[in-house]
């Protein structure tokens, strides 16, 4: 997995403005890829909490999409940093690649995966990276996980896109 890979399943990373944001986003990515064995995204579901066949890759692009449409709304009411936005809907999820793994050909959890959820272990890497609070904020922050803080407007907005998104798919 490289750079020009993450750009094509994610054009939405041409829409952060900040270049240095911007190198952030795809070296998490692709440092939390390494981690897991991942060397592709396709056919990683989304969760495994319910029968879906949506994939990582459209959850992610849906709640991003849905949350830059959302903050564009917003920012009318609020301020919002829609660079924090599109990088919050991309890495939101980007520990699932290694609280998830591939073994005997079907993707189950990891014993990483078994001891920190998604939102902690996206953080920590993200912090590792040196991505701006705000931006580790919004993945920690987008599930329970940040129900016992306050979330600001861009979590806020990553938090309910994704829930809208997971429970309209939930059989």
């Amino acid at each position: 997995m490289n750079e020009e890979y993450l750009k094509k399943t994610f054009p939405q990373i041409d829409l952060i403005k900040d270049p240095d944001l911007k190198k952030k986003v795809i070296s998490t990515f692709l440092k939390t890829a390494q981690n897991g064995g991942w060397d592709t995204l396709q056919g990683i579901p989304f969760t495994l909490l319910t029968d879906t066949s949506v994939t990582f890759v459209e959850h992610t692009k849906a709640v991003t999409d849905m949350a830059i449409h959302c903050a564009d709304v917003m920012k009318n009411f609020v301020p919002i940093n829609r660079d924090y936005v599109v990088a919050g809907g991309l890495l939101h999820d980007v520990g699932k690649l290694v609280e998830y793994q591939k073994k005997e050909g079907k993707v189950t959890q990891s014993r990483y995966g078994a001891l920190l959820r998604h939102p902690v272990s996206g953080a920590v890497i993200a912090a590792e990276l040196g991505l701006p609070p705000e931006v580790i904020h919004i993945i920690v922050a987008h599930s329970k996980e940040g129900d016992a803080i306050k979330r600001i407007p861009e979590a806020i907005i990553i938090h309910h896109c994704d829930f809208v998104h997971f429970e309209s798919l939930k059989k």
